[in-house]
């Protein structure tokens, strides 16, 4: 379990670390380079020598971190408890899990050599679309959407707060890294989940936007985000920090990956 757990962060991070090189590459007018999300992501992989082989890798990857999001979620290895805090903090490993799950699909029918693997870097948004259509034809439908959108800037809010404080580290033994080598990994893990911390209030403002107007079209994936900050004064600046903080995120996740401390209960 130990083993799947260090492998799913290693493949969680090869995906972010795609995404953040491809939108750099697209700040920068190379050829190659897109604002997309994970599914962008994996067709940009499956196009490289040996892509199919590394997707393959992936798609165990990714499913070991499932496995191990619903084991933080169901067994509780971490005590979290079942007092308020404790419930959300395990319905969220849980909510990650089922996301990433989707994610292994997709890495694997790819790897197999199927085109329902992704639609490309807009797949995720028409999902998160479609959903949220389905949920505004409910009964108080556009206030749930509002408070889900609330929920998420949360999120992003509270891991720009997770990044400062450096609480991450608490999980970490890091004790055969010099001291510069640590607050270097700190340093650039700090600016990672700040940075995805940023993805999530981005997020959560486009799904608020969506129930304001009644538009679920107004709901976007990570590669509109990214597109949006392409659209802005200084697009290709923004652009670039975002990127640099994506691949920052997947350094985070490698440091996981090595140097977590992970029980079983």
């Amino acid at each position: 379990m130990e083993t799947l757990a260090r492998f799913g962060y290693v493949a969680k991070g090869f995906v972010y670390a795609a995404i953040g090189i491809l939108a750099l590459m697209a700040a920068f007018s190379v050829g190659g380079g897109e604002t997309t999300g994970t599914s962008g992501a994996l067709q940009a992989i499956a196009r490289q020598p040996f892509g199919q082989v590394l997707l393959l890798l992936i798609a165990i990857g990714l499913v070991g971190y499932v496995i191990w999001r619903l084991v933080q979620a169901i067994s509780d290895p971490e005590d979290k408890g079942s007092d308020a805090k404790g419930v959300v903090a395990r319905l969220g490993y849980g909510i990650s899990g089922l996301a990433y799950a989707g994610v292994a699909v997709n890495a694997a029918l790819l790897a197999f050599g199927s085109s329902s693997g992704g639609s490309g870097g807009s797949g995720g948004s028409s999902s998160k679309q479609d959903w949220t259509a389905t949920v505004m034809q409910q009964p108080f439908g556009r206030w749930l959407v509002g408070i889900g959108g609330a929920l998420i800037i949360g999120i992003g809010f509270y891991r720009i707060y997770r990044a400062y404080k450096t609480k991450f580290r608490k999980k970490l033994n890091l004790s055969e890294l010099s001291s510069e080598q640590e607050n270097w990994l700190v340093n650039i893990s700090r600016v990672g989940i700040a940075a995805r911390g940023v993805v999530f209030i981005m997020l959560g403002f486009f799904v608020l936007q969506a129930a304001k107007n009644y538009n679920p079209q107004e709901v976007k994936g990570l590669d509109g985000a990214l597109l949006t900050l392409t659209q802005q004064p200084y697009g290709k600046v923004l652009l670039s920090l975002m990127a640099l903080g994506l691949i920052a995120y997947a350094v985070y996740l490698c440091l996981q990956a090595r140097y977590r401390q992970i029980e079983i209960n």
